[in-house]
């Protein structure tokens, strides 16, 4: 009898589903959203149900959650404490709110004046018309000049298509109400309007993180960069936000779904927000209120750690360049990603990471201004006047136009 040769196996290799190359990465990006969608619903669920306290479930209005659903979403506030301003008889028994089906919002706006309003549109509708420009513009550029299709343009033509529809999200229910008499919007058209804001929001900040990241590859590894980041790992990269915004946003809007009213559909914005829907909202306000702030906290910090990591490296790589143009180049690519970084995030920070009270929402309206007008307007310009390869590319595009006219 032959003695058999046993060998000690230390690891295995898995097969997976299949070997045709072109096929792994459309199952990569399938599976990582089921995986993205399952972690975030999972968690949220635990989340929720420990917030909710779901012990004490209250008889709530079922027209528009599942059975199911209810018991999640309508704890803690279903049941209030009668006040004797309101009318109550009996104050400190606990009463039913009345609860109603809201079928649309009034939008306060910027400002209750008429001659601010007709001004308000006037400048609003030029910045809106710069931003599309501008930023379809730089599009446009990258796609057609042989000198920006690196990897940092790639992302940057992204920045500029999300900033577009983020605008386009605000912007025209804005102007509408500015010369409208009405100035409503349906409940359905605000909860499309929250969900596209919050998925773009997040696509946006994390964009911007994956653009920290590529300036750290181009710095710290140059010779590497060009096999690091080739099209199919730029692709990859570029699709994480995208498939992470629009699940997170699913969720949070389900917990704006969530939220019930007692009459007041007077929401003091010119747009949906979370924080001044939370405010006049009546039921469903507690878990709303803290997912909103435990998600804004837990995305902004890891987006933003991603970004302070990256130029933390960077920093140190370029004070190591013994060539001062080098050290110069290196800033310059930098500085207009560090710019937009910092404008974006700051308002951000102000306006969702503190609790919805009169003050806030406010203040919060104002900042809104910046980042859902002003920003998308300034990036195409922050991008193209501090970089010398998007000067040199409009410049031959304009060259390029004359000779073929």
């Amino acid at each position: 009898m032959l003695k058999k040769n046993y060998t000690e196996v230390t690891e295995f290799i898995l097969l997976g589903l299949t070997d045709r190359a072109d096929l792994q990465p459309v199952l990569f990006v399938v599976f990582l959203v089921i995986y993205l969608i399952t972690v975030i619903g999972n968690m949220s669920m635990i989340l929720l149900i420990r917030i909710s306290k779901i012990g004490r479930i209250h008889k709530f209005r079922y027209s528009h959650i599942m059975d199911t659903m209810l018991l999640l979403f309508s704890t803690q506030s279903c049941l209030t404490l009668c006040d004797p301003m309101e009318g109550s008889s009996r104050p400190g028994f606990l009463t039913m709110p009345n609860f109603t089906d809201v079928t649309e919002f009034i939008l306060l706006g910027l400002t209750s004046h008429q001659e601010l309003q007709v001004l308000f549109f006037a400048v609003f509708l030029v910045v809106y018309m710069i931003t599309l420009i501008g930023n379809i513009a730089m599009i446009i550029l990258i796609s057609i000049s042989p000198q920006l299709q690196s990897p940092m343009y790639f992302f940057l033509s992204h920045l500029s298509f999300v900033d577009v529809w983020f605008s386009s999200n605000v912007t025209p229910k804005m102007l509408e109400n500015l010369v409208s008499e009405t100035k409503t919007i349906s409940y359905v058209g605000c909860l499309v309007q929250c969900y596209f804001f919050i998925a773009l929001v997040h696509v946006e900040v994390y964009i911007l993180a994956v653009m920290a990241f590529d300036r750290y590859m181009a710095i710290c590894n140059p010779l590497l960069y060009g096999s690091k980041m080739s099209r199919t790992v730029c692709v990859r990269l570029i699709s994480v936000p995208y498939i992470y915004g629009f699940s997170v946003s699913l969720i949070c809007t389900l917990w704006t779904y969530g939220l019930y009213f007692c009459g007041n559909v007077e929401i003091n914005h010119f747009y949906c927000a979370d924080p001044p829907l939370i405010k006049i909202a009546c039921g469903g306000v507690h878990v709303k209120e803290y997912t909103m702030i435990v998600i804004a906290g837990i995305n902004f910090t890891y987006s933003l750690s991603v970004v302070l990591v990256s130029y933390t490296l960077i920093v140190a790589a370029v004070l190591r360049m013994r060539s001062a143009d080098g050290r110069r180049k290196a800033f310059s690519t930098c500085g207009s990603h560090l710019t937009a970084v910092t404008m974006f995030y700051g308002t951000l920070i102000f306006m969702y990471l503190r609790r919805p009270t009169e003050e806030s929402v406010e203040q919060g309206k104002m900042v809104a201004v910046f980042y859902t007008t002003v920003i998308p307007m300034l990036n195409p310009m922050i991008y193209s006047l501090r970089n010398r390869d998007v000067k040199e590319a409009v410049k031959k595009a304009i060259v390029k136009a004359n000779l073929r006219q």
